[in-house]
């Protein structure tokens, strides 16, 4: 790293990062006159707020890896540019009808925390919803905004009556329905007449200036098998025929119903929303691989934005995308880590992983494989904690050479947006029980 500014490193009398706090650094760290930030250690414990006031600088807990510092400091001014966004995300609650109150509330509630911005209720063709003004109700006045997904012209009234802002959809079937938006605020969702070309469009959306209603067009995107790419050549005809309109784009089409995580294909489908003028999608967490799908589209919608805006390729930016593999493999090669071995004056276990091998040492012991079985085997622990310990973090780094990511022994496991907090009493726990050494000493023993 070549920061383009001055850096001092303060080295603690502490052997072990993680077990450090804020109460306990301001007892013992000298900043040096016209430090401008100081960086603590990610997995620092404690408030920061305690560091600021006794040093009047700036204090921020940087990653949790040291490999990582160059990365988090690189990215600081494109992420003072990063999180805008232009496109609407519309949640589907799907079958509506078949749900109970309850039911439809939780996942509204649900849908609004992962970003959505409106709640689409999804009527069932065929099946009565007579609650369906009740339902609009509720949500708008928990303060959601609401849209219909129905072709039913009494549903579409109904919903729209009760506070609902968008429908979906109108073509020639059910163009009428539309005459009575006027003046209600409420916008329209165009599409094509059922099974035909965008050349069908035309007469509604001249119905729809006419009445003075507002719209977006959804040239409907298909399956893959079934047009798939088509339906996208669609979107960009319907962007140079309306400029000016914005369109929607029904994207659990393809998550739905494509057997993919659906992070990648979501950020595929914003990247082409972005570029073709949709200002709206319309997703749903039915199947369970699209799970989490609102929260990656609101995470997508951002990446998209900021890479078409300043022109600039979509990476490095956000990597909460990369959920199964890893952005980067933080490792140490083996001449580094036997270095590191070298100058390890305690009984604590050292884990390290590169990409194809786990790497256990202590003062005493420096073991290398790929099999977790064999390596437990030459540790010599016999105390039950202590082997639950090893046993779970050896498994831990498998996975991590298995998928193709960095382990950071007693950390989480990345999983771009999914990744969960990390347990600080994990972070910090201390093992008391004594364990037995090569040799046959004992010797009080803790994880690092």
């Amino acid at each position: 790293m070549a920061p383009p500014f001055e850096a001092a490193i303060a080295v603690m009398k502490i052997t072990v990062a993680a077990l450090m706090t804020t109460p306990w650094i301001a007892r013992f760290l000298e900043v040096p006159p016209d430090t401008d930030l100081v960086l603590l250690p990610g997995l620092v414990e404690g408030d920061t707020d305690i560091l600021r006031q006794r040093y009047g600088v700036a204090v921020e807990k940087g990653p949790k890896d040291l490999r990582e510092i160059p990365g988090y400091f690189g990215r600081a001014q494109a992420a003072l540019e990063y999180g805008a966004y232009d496109i609407e995300i519309l949640a589907e609650i799907n079958n509506a009808p078949k749900l109970s109150r309850e039911a439809v509330r939780a996942s509204a509630d649900y849908f609004r925390a992962s970003g959505a911005d409106l709640i689409d209720i999804g009527c069932t063709p065929g099946v009565e919803f007579p609650g369906l003004g009740e339902v609009v109700r509720e949500l708008r006045g928990a303060g959601m905004r609401v849209s219909v997904d129905s072709f039913d012209p009494r549903e579409i009234r109904t919903a729209v009556e009760a506070g609902a802002e968008l429908v979906l959809s109108v073509n020639s079937t059910n163009l009428e329905v539309a005459r009575d938006l006027t003046g209600t605020g409420a916008r329209a969702v165009a599409i094509p007449d059922f099974g035909q070309s965008i050349d069908t469009l035309p007469p509604t959306l001249e119905a729809l200036e006419r009445w003075d209603v507002k719209y977006l067009i959804d040239p409907v995107i298909e399956p893959i098998g079934f047009g798939f790419t088509a339906s996208l050549e669609r979107y960009a005809e319907v962007h140079r025929r309306y400029p000016d309109v914005p369109q929607l784009m029904g994207v659990g089409n393809l998550t739905e119903l494509t057997s993919a995580d659906s992070t990648g294909v979501n950020t595929l489908l914003l990247a082409v929303c972005q570029e073709t003028g949709v200002r709206a999608v319309l997703t749903t967490e039915v199947i369970p691989w699209a799970r989490g799908a609102v929260r990656e589209i609101d995470i997508a919608r951002r990446l998209v934005y900021h890479a078409v805006r300043h022109h600039t390729l979509p990476k490095n930016v956000d990597d909460r995308l990369v959920t199964v593999k890893d952005p980067e493999i933080l490792e140490f090669d083996e001449a580094e880590l036997r270095q590191l071995h070298a100058a390890v004056k305690d009984s604590n276990f050292r884990i390290f992983t590169d990409r194809t091998t786990i790497t256990v040492f202590n003062d005493a012991i420096f073991v290398r494989g790929t099999d977790i079985q064999e390596i437990f085997a030459q540790l010599g622990v016999d105390e039950a904690t202590h082997a639950f310990y090893l046993g779970r973090e050896l498994a831990r780094a498998k996975l991590a050479i298995t998928l193709g990511k960095t382990y950071r022994q007693e950390g989480a496991l990345r999983w771009g947006y999914l990744t969960p907090p990390d347990d600080v009493k994990s972070e910090h726990v201390k093992l008391t029980q004594r364990r037995r050494r090569p040799g046959g000493s004992k010797t009080p023993g803790k994880a690092p």
